[in-house]
């Protein structure tokens, strides 16, 4: 991913805290020169040794299974709030551009068995239950409902890379971020709004 250095974010409990925010992410793979991607929840987690990873899981009837050898590499993609930004705000003659974050996982894969997968799939559905009236629990689920688990193919990402960019008008002047964020503050669109909070959380 090109980021210019201003945009770059290296922050890792900045870029760990966005990951577990926006879990919802696209894996992308490739093997004999085709591309396949899928948008699944790719839930961050620290193993055992203290290693960074990334666990998810999709159907066995998805083609993309087959490019899921162990040790094949492979790319998340994780987006969060976007904006068109104006170059009516700026008190200068400029061009219109976007605003984003968003941050790229490199990885090499790995296929677990399925007492991994059941351990997978209970955090994920706990953290996702939490704080609902009746919550779900994989626990509870009977033997018929979780032979549907073992339909799907569960992995682990061991991370190699990752690229963070978090684009929100760092190469303005303070009177002109003021501007953009008082303009997107005011729009209808919540990913306008999203990008206002975090850029009032940038020190300018």
């Amino acid at each position: 991913m090109y980021i210019p250095d201003y945009y770059k974010n290296e922050n890792p409990e900045e870029i760990n805290a966005f990951l577990s925010e926006n879990a919802f992410g696209i894996l992308v793979s490739q093997r004999n020169g085709k591309m396949l991607a899928t948008h699944i929840p790719l839930e961050l987690e620290r193993t055992g040794g203290g290693k960074l990873v990334l666990q998810g899981h999709i159907s066995g009837e998805n083609s993309q299974r087959e490019h899921f050898e162990n040790g094949e590499e492979v790319l998340a993609i994780f987006t969060g709030p976007h904006a068109y930004v104006s170059s009516s705000w700026y008190d200068f003659e400029g061009v219109p551009t976007w605003n984003y974050i968003s941050v790229h996982v490199y990885g090499k894969i790995r296929i677990v068995g399925y007492d991994e997968l059941f351990e997978a799939l209970k955090k994920l559905v706990d953290k996702y239950e939490r704080g609902r009236e009746n919550p779900t629990r994989i626990e509870n689920l009977s033997k018929k409902t979780m032979m549907m688990a073992r339909s799907v193919v569960g992995f682990e990402i061991e991370i190699t890379n990752i690229e963070a960019a978090k684009k929100l008008s760092q190469n303005r002047d303070a009177k002109n971020y003021a501007s953009v964020v008082s303009h997107l503050e005011q729009s209808a669109d919540p990913g306008a709004r999203g990008i206002a909070s975090e850029m009032k959380k940038m020190p300018k």
